[in-house]
């Protein structure tokens, strides 16, 4: 929540929580946030004239966040299109502050890989094998993949089982120890696991819509239009590259129409 204390007699300070859950490893996840909140901090404090304090807190899950951000736990966060989809289901009044941007495109790719060595060809090869999902709650892991499964006749029943593990890296890793015949994860985990010598190899690949970070309902029109305004700079500097490596883009709710689709689609799964 924000919370506004007297730093001294002249400036007051603002005291902000972004939550994210922990995709891949939280460890990781800290390198990856904490400079770029710092750079945030330090640009919103030029703009509004006062202290800025941004901690960071780390879901264990994808539910936990959801619900930290639609009951106003944190003041802003960034999600995946699934969970931005299932916060807005629990609280219209979430607004998109901006999204990701992927070489100026808002959308970017995600993965179902096998083995490096495995006979699978194509998605209707699956039939009777085993799929490791990413989280419940995932765009990827769970509802993009299980759409595209559907579009080729298999439903859950067409597997010979199937699990959600959680973040992506474990995915890969799992498909890589041959524990599962398939598995979905985001391209940059996919490419990071096979640098690293994970044997997985693309069977496809499909679109995604890039992550939105997204302010708590309520959150003072101020704060947010700070946030804003570093986010959208079109100076894109070296440390909102960091998170986002060409920067951000205005989003609007449309953007995420055909996640929404395919989460309605996965209910058939």
């Amino acid at each position: 929540m924000v919370g506004i204390s007297a730093a001294s007699p002249l400036r007051a300070e603002i005291e902000l929580v972004f939550g994210t859950y922990a995709a891949d490893k939280p460890s990781a996840t800290v390198r990856k946030y904490r400079p770029f909140l710092t750079f945030l901090e330090n640009r919103m404090e030029v703009l509004l004239d006062e202290d800025v304090t941004i901690r960071l807190r780390i879901s264990k899950d994808y539910e936990t966040s959801i619900v930290d951000l639609a009951e106003g736990r944190v003041d802003f966060a960034r999600f995946g299109p699934a969970s931005y989809v299932h916060a807005m289901e629990r609280n219209p009044g979430i607004l998109i502050v901006a999204m990701e941007s992927k070489q100026g495109e808002k959308r970017f790719k995600g993965v179902i890989a096998v083995h490096r060595d495995s006979t699978i060809s194509g998605l209707s090869d699956l039939a009777g094998l085993s799929f490791a999902f990413g989280d419940e709650l995932s765009t990827i892991g769970r509802y993009l993949a299980q759409a595209h499964l559907l579009d080729v006749g298999i439903s859950s029943q067409d597997l010979h089982g199937y699990a959600y593990l959680g973040r992506h890296d474990l995915v890969g890793e799992a498909v890589g120890a041959g524990k599962f015949s398939a598995g979905a994860l985001k391209e940059s985990t996919f490419k990071e696991l096979v640098a690293k010598g994970v044997p997985i190899r693309a069977l496809v690949s499909f679109d995604n819509v890039t992550k939105p970070w997204l302010a708590r309902s309520g959150l003072e029109s101020h704060i947010l239009d700070a946030m804003r305004q570093v986010m959208l700079s079109a100076q894109n500097e070296e440390m909102v590259k960091r998170v986002s490596k060409n920067g951000f883009l205005a989003g609007s709710d449309a953007d995420y129409d055909f996640v929404r689709r395919a989460m309605q689609r996965s209910r058939d799964f």
